[in-house]
């Protein structure tokens, strides 16, 4: 595989990726091939389950993309399962207390960085090749990613950055809007308040900061500012964008 997202963060580098929420694993090829750099795979919302989140990481691994899950909940067995089925990052909603960010960190790490559960599913190549070895390259490579999108995971924010096994801190702006009694208004002072706020956590503790953006221009806005791990949109969402963007200029 091309260079895994985790050594480009690490680098500096700006990212750009694309939630699925499709049942589809063709949607994640496309996003391969059109330059993505990652997927966020989202069993939070919508219908996925670990088979087919399993095919979305195929086609992603096919296409040298690195694949990334967000899980339903914060809960061990939750983390473990997606892991296992060969997800190469973890991105967990509603991190609310210090409490839930450590057990998300141990869960998904093997000893002696957590308590992940030793098996031999995809995750761990069947066990057809060294486990330690397969243990210790999960444990390097597997991307962990707690989202910001409360007022109480805000009050945190420089605990959850300053975690060492944290890669991004995600700030959700539409949760984060509803949780400040602002709902959808994300351009509000509040908002932009939030942003400043994770992007001065991870920069003070040297993590990426990773927001959603609603197209390509927001996206390089949020670059421009400092996120280095930015989503652009849901799949089914921006092809239902282009749909009816062609269909209204077909009916004139």
């Amino acid at each position: 595989m091309k260079k895994h997202i985790k050594e480009k963060l690490k680098k500096g580098e700006k990212l750009v990726g694309l939630f699925i929420t499709s049942t589809d694993p063709c949607l994640t090829e496309v996003a391969a091939i059109t330059g993505y750099d990652f997927v966020v795979i989202d069993t939070e919302h919508g219908p996925l389950g670990p088979v087919e989140v399993m095919n979305h990481i195929r086609a992603a691994e096919a296409k040298e993309m690195t694949p990334v899950c967000r899980t339903t909940n914060s809960e061990n067995t939750t983390i473990l399962r997606l892991l296992d089925v060969g997800s190469h990052g973890i991105q967990v909603p509603q991190v609310n207390d210090m409490e839930t960010a450590r057990k998300v960190v141990a869960a998904a790490k093997y000893h002696p960085k957590g308590i992940r559960g030793m098996a031999l599913p995809r995750g761990s190549d069947y066990g057809l090749r060294n486990l330690m070895d397969s243990f210790q390259e999960a444990n390097e490579r597997t991307v962990v990613i707690l989202h910001c999108e409360t007022k109480a995971s805000l009050e945190i924010v420089d605990e959850m950055a300053a975690l060492e096994e944290v890669d991004v801190v995600f700030l959700g702006p539409f949760d984060m809007s509803q949780s400040l009694g602002i709902p959808g208004q994300t351009d509000h002072p509040l908002i932009q308040d939030a942003v400043q706020r994770v992007l001065h956590a991870c920069k003070k503790n040297k993590k990426a900061a990773g927001i959603f953006a609603a197209n390509g221009k927001q996206a390089k806005e949020r670059m421009d500012q400092g996120f280095q791990y930015v989503t652009i949109n849901v799949d089914l969402s921006l092809l239902g964008q282009k749909l009816e963007a062609e269909i209204e200029e077909a009916r004139g």
